[in-house]
C-alpha cells in the first residue's frame, strides 16, 4: 500500500493487476493547501512574508533542488539558501537539512523543527516524506519548474497538516520551457484531495518500465494513458479471461507482442 503517488506505482496501477483506492477528501483537522506560482523576480515579497509567518508563529520551509553548487546547473542550493535567509533573518530561528547529513543529526533537526525551536526550516527534497509538523504551513519551492509533479505534489503535502491553512509558493525562474510551463500549470490548478486527478497528471512522464530512464513521453504507439482509461480498463479484464480460459492463445499474444522479451515478466 502506498499513498506516495511515485510515478514507477502509479504507472503500474494501469497496467499492473493493482487495487487502486481514490481519497477523495482532505483527512479530518486538514486544511486546505493555497498554490501560489511566482517568478523568482518577486524574492523579496517571499521574503518578507516568510519573516512575517514566522514572527506571527507559524513555521516554514523552503526546499532548493541541490544541497551545494554544481559546475553543470546554476541553481540556487539549500547551503547558500540556508546562509542568505540567517544574514537577512538574523530574528528567526533557522536550520539546514539535506541528505548528507547522518541519520541522528537529521533526527535531531526534525525534532527541534517539530518541537517549534526552528522556525524556518531550509531543505533539499529529502523532506519530501514522512513529515508531518501541523504548525507549518507555509512552504517555498526553488526551481519548482525543474521538479516533476509527484515531487510536487508530495512537498505541497508537508504543509497545511493542522488548523491553520497552508500556502505553498511555486518560484520558477525564466525562461520556462514549454514542457515546464505545463507542469507548473497542472500542479497550480490541481486539488490537493484529488488522488485519481495526481494519478492522471503524474502518468504524463512516465518512465522506462524494464530501463533506467526515470521520466519521459509513454513508449506507446497507438494509446494515449488519460484519454483511453476506459479501454486500459476493459482490457485488464480482458486479460485475466483469456488468462484463465483461454491459456495457449493468451501465450501466443504475448509472444507476438514481447517477442523474446518475455523474461522480463518475472522481474
Amino acid at each position: 500500500m502506498s499513498a506516495t503517488p511515485i510515478p514507477r506505482t502509479l504507472s503500474m496501477s494501469y497496467f499492473a493487476d493493482l487495487d487502486v483506492s481514490v481519497i477523495n477528501q482532505l483527512p479530518p483537522g486538514r486544511s486546505p493547501v493555497v498554490t501560489r506560482l511566482i517568478d523568482d523576480s518577486r524574492r523579496d515579497e517571499i521574503v518578507a512574508r516568510i519573516r512575517e509567518a514566522c514572527l506571527a508563529g507559524r513555521q516554514a520551509y523552503w526546499v532548493c533542488p541541490l544541497i551545494e553548487e554544481s559546475e553543470a546547473l546554476q541553481l540556487k542550493t539549500a547551503v547558500e539558501t540556508c546562509e542568505t535567509l540567517s544574514q537577512t533573518f538574523p530574528d528567526l530561528r533557522i536550520a539546514l537539512i539535506h541528505g548528507r547529513l547522518d541519520s541522528e543529526e537529521k533526527s535531531a533537526i526534525m525534532a527541534q523543527f517539530s518541537q517549534g525551536a526552528v522556525q524556518l526550516l531550509v531543505a533539499t527534497t529529502v523532506i519530501e516524506v514522512g513529515v508531518d509538523v501541523p504548525n507549518a504551513s507555509l512552504m517555498v519551492i526553488e526551481h519548482a519548474e525543474r521538479m516533476g509533479l509527484s515531487q510536487l505534489h508530495q512537498l505541497r503535502g508537508r504543509i497545511g497538516r493542522g488548523s491553520a491553512a497552508g500556502v505553498c509558493v511555486l518560484m520558477y525562474q525564466q525562461p520556462l520551457s514549454e514542457v515546464a510551463r505545463k507542469r507548473l500549470q497542472i500542479i497550480l490548478n490541481m486539488a490537493m484531495a484529488s488522488k485519481s486527478r495526481v494519478r492522471i497528471c503524474c502518468c504524463a512522464g512516465l518512465e522506462n518500465f524494464l530501463g533506467t530512464r526515470q521520466s519521459g513521453v509513454p513508449l506507446l504507439r497507438f494509446a494515449d494513458l488519460e484519454e483511453d482509461a476506459d479501454l486500459l480498463e476493459m482490457a485488464r479484464n480482458v486479460a485475466e479471461d483469456m488468462l484463465r480460459d483461454y491459456p495457449l492463445a493468451a501465450q501466443r499474444h504475448m509472444q507476438r507482442w514481447l517477442g523474446r522479451k518475455e523474461d522480463y515478466l518475472r522481474a
